[in-house]
């Protein structure tokens, strides 16, 4: 079995090094490349910077995540998957940052990232039921033949990895990237939890190529912490936000399928989110686009500093995470339950608290 420290902490530092080394360079020409939101000229509800900065974030953690992968992980039929769909991400996101696509067709392609990992057979055959055994998504099958090969397309599971991995690249595109840090520290806490679980099963030699990736993870969006942390002097881009969704869905994939650990880690932004696109539906808007009415814009409404608005989802981000890998799966699902309460009533009270006078 390999050492700890190749398949964590080497891993971890690798990845983080290239984020760190290679972020100013992009802040540098970021003028050059057209990529600097300024709030002046880029007027929205949401927006809560006040002076012009780098957006591009996705570009420096792509390319920590490709290098590290590459030096730590066999080029196989998974990597080569998650790799495409990755590379397809950043792309996304750098014309994203440049030209501000229509939140449609970056939903649209965010299907097609999410496909590559799925056709290189990444795709979650059963799921846990909370209340009572699994449930199998093995079946139906269409098999075929192909250039000599037997291929099977499993339709159930293949249909549910797709919507899973873009509902959370979305999710996290929408609910955690609002406040300086806030998203690039959640993913990283998130992160670092799938390579713990996955370290219990470390004597299954499946599982090591995802500690890795994991950790690779993890290391990169702490490279390109210190230069999103308050005050920011890049922004993640919206294609640092879906790279993380896009990583971490495959990740909890990979880890023996721990989708529940994932939605109890992540349960603050994605609860918040939740709440935000249905509060938007019976409002008559549409769904995807954004607006001043997150969690984190109420707290800063309330009086809080963006620092600790990103200490808070931190914390709590943390909290869960050593909650996650304490639970069995009717467990995840009252703590999901008990999430989504307290965040909404949160919300229900920063919302239509009395104002103070002043």
């Amino acid at each position: 079995m390999p050492s700890l420290s190749n398949l964590v902490f080497l891993p971890a530092i690798l990845a983080g090094l290239i984020a760190y080394c290679l972020t100013p360079v992009i802040i540098r020409f970021a003028s050059r490349l057209g990529i600097i939101d300024d709030p002046a000229k880029h007027k929205h509800p949401k927006v809560i910077h006040t002076r012009p900065t780098p957006r591009g974030g996705g570009l420096a953690l792509f390319a920590a995540i490709l290098v590290a992968s590459l030096v730590f992980l066999p080029l196989d039929k998974h990597l080569r998957g998650i790799l495409a769909g990755a590379a397809l991400i950043a792309v996304m996101g750098f014309l994203d940052d440049k030209y501000n696509l229509n939140p449609y067709l970056r939903l649209l392609t965010g299907f097609l990232a999410a496909a590559a990992p799925i056709a290189a057979g990444i795709g979650i055959a059963f799921i846990s039921n909370p209340f009572n055994g699994t449930i199998d998504l093995s079946h139906p099958q269409i098999v075929f033949n192909f250039l000599g090969s037997q291929h099977a397309i499993w339709i159930l599971s293949d249909i549910f990895a797709l919507f899973w991995i873009t509902f959370m690249m979305n999710m996290l595109n929408m609910g955690a990237k609002g406040i300086d840090g806030q998203l690039t520290g959640v993913v990283a806490i998130a992160a670092a939890t799938i390579a713990a679980l996955s370290l219990r099963f470390s004597a299954d030699i499946t599982q090591w190529p995802v500690i890795i990736l994991a950790s690779v993870t993890a290391g990169a969006f702490l490279g390109f912490l210190p230069w999103h942390i308050y005050p920011q002097k890049i922004m993640p881009g919206y294609g640092g936000a879906t790279l993380a969704g896009y990583l971490l869905a495959v990740l909890s994939i990979l880890s023996t399928t721990k989708v529940g650990t994932l939605i109890v880690v992540l349960g603050i932004p994605l609860v918040d989110t939740g709440y935000t696109i249905v509060r938007r539906i019976l409002a008559g808007k549409s769904p995807v686009w954004g607006d001043r009415g997150h969690l984190h814009h109420r707290l800063l409404d309330a009086g809080w500093s963006k620092p600790k608005v990103a200490y808070f989802y931190w914390a709590l981000t943390a909290a869960l995470g050593v909650i996650a890998l304490n639970l069995n799966t009717p467990s995840k699902f009252y703590t999901i339950v008990g999430v989504a309460v307290a965040v909404g009533g949160l919300i229900i009270w920063l919302t239509y608290r009395p104002k103070s006078s002043a």
